[in-house]
């Protein structure tokens, strides 16, 4: 099913901001244009095209990563990129030591998801995970390509998608019962796709539950910048890069991980860097640091604004209820559909927002995401969208 002749598709359905006319930051793709091309470093007007931050930052780069960006790196990603990532943890979590050798640079999340996946599931198909419902669909589908069992957990909606420990229990107990060997829990946080933002007393239950059942804690923060508070989101996805911390792993396992990620050669380079740059911008009193400043702030304020008046726009409208857009990029709203229009999809053998979605996009060429796909409470139904397209579209 496609939209109308002539009407525009508006793309909510991915968190992709580039393409729904994010502008990147200046200051990551300047240093990685002078990576990329190191002659421009010698160029004579390279002083007018470039700060001197930007050529600093690009120069000891270039310097420790050998072979630039065209070269392998080490698997586990490039030493001084793993040092820049290490020192911006360090500084988020203050002061708490991080060290390099529990750090895997990665081409975005996923692998890291898959490295994880492949060391915890043992052959035998006994071996599960607990899994947030609604969830993104990497976990179920990982799970599944390594044939392990989904341990389903829900988010309370009417609690802005809060966490309920004692569910967490009962989850956990049912599925021993059945026979699963629950190897680990997984939390995604800011929630893809409810955009929620857990509590700090969720968060200490979650590390006191993993701990008094033995289990690994896989904590999704991708979005973890990506909060309504003065902070910032100046993702380019399309980079591929990404990070993985793991804590309280004996050295013979990360040896193993590091084999895993040894089977990819390396992560690309330029994301690594991005990776890097991104969690070390211009600080105060460099060149760059104003503009920076004022380029991340807009998007922030932008993406706040939009979050905001989708949320207002679709409490509007019949038959659709929605939690407020806490982080991330996504609203995942409830909706109720008529008897006739469940009798019409249960007849195409389809779930019920999945014909809304259709039928949506045929008469407004708004894509959006059935619920069904991330799983949802029995009996009801949503969809994700996200709030990226520009605030005229928007509004």
């Amino acid at each position: 099913m496609s939209c109308k002749l002539n009407t525009p598709c508006v793309w909510c359905n991915i968190g992709n901001p580039q393409i729904l006319g994010q502008k990147p930051i200046t200051y990551f793709r300047q240093v990685l244009a002078l990576c990329e091309y190191p002659p421009l470093l010698d160029h004579p007007q390279v002083a007018q095209l470039f700060p001197s931050d930007v050529r600093e930052r690009a120069r000891s780069l270039l310097a420790a990563i050998p072979g630039g960006v065209g070269a392998y790196s080490d698997s586990a990603g490039a030493l001084i990129l793993r040092k820049m990532v290490a020192a911006a943890i360090e500084r988020r979590d203050g002061g708490i030591p991080c060290s390099t050798e529990d750090l895997f640079l990665t081409d975005g999340a996923s692998p890291a998801v898959h490295y994880l996946m492949d060391l915890l599931l043992r052959d035998g198909g006994q071996d599960g995970l607990m899994v947030p419902i609604p969830q993104y669909p990497l976990y179920s589908a990982t799970l599944t390509l390594y044939g392990g069992r989904l341990v389903p957990y829900l988010l309370d909606e009417e609690r802005g998608w809060a966490l309920d420990p004692q569910h967490l229990r009962l989850q956990l107990q049912a599925a021993r019962a059945q026979g699963t060997v629950v190897r680990g829990m997984v939390v995604i946080n800011p929630g893809n796709p409810t955009g929620q933002c857990l509590s700090r007393q969720n968060m200490e239950d979650i590390i006191t539950f993993c701990a008094a059942e033995n289990l690994v804690l896989m904590a999704d923060e991708v979005y973890q910048s990506n909060i309504y508070s003065p902070d910032r989101f100046v993702g380019e996805c399309g980079r591929r890069g990404g990070y993985m911390e793991v804590t309280g792993f004996p050295p013979a396992v990360k040896e193993q991980l590091l084999k895993l990620a040894s089977i990819n050669l390396c992560p690309n380079l330029s994301g690594q860097i991005c990776c890097a740059l991104m969690m070390n911008p211009p600080m105060p009193g460099e060149p760059s640091h104003e503009l920076y400043e004022q380029e991340k702030n807009d998007i922030l304020a932008s993406l706040k604004r939009r979050a905001e008046l989708l949320v207002a726009g679709l409490n509007k409208l019949e038959g659709v209820t929605c939690n407020a857009a806490e982080g991330a990029l996504y609203a995942f709203p409830r909706i109720t559909l008529p008897a006739r229009a469940l009798e019409a999809a249960k007849k195409l053998g389809k779930p019920g927002d999945w014909l809304y979605c259709r039928e949506l996009l045929a008469a407004t060429g708004i894509v959006v995401v059935p619920g069904s796909g991330f799983g949802q409470k029995d009996d009801t139904l949503h969809f994700r969208t996200t709030f990226l397209p520009s605030e005229e579209d928007i509004g």
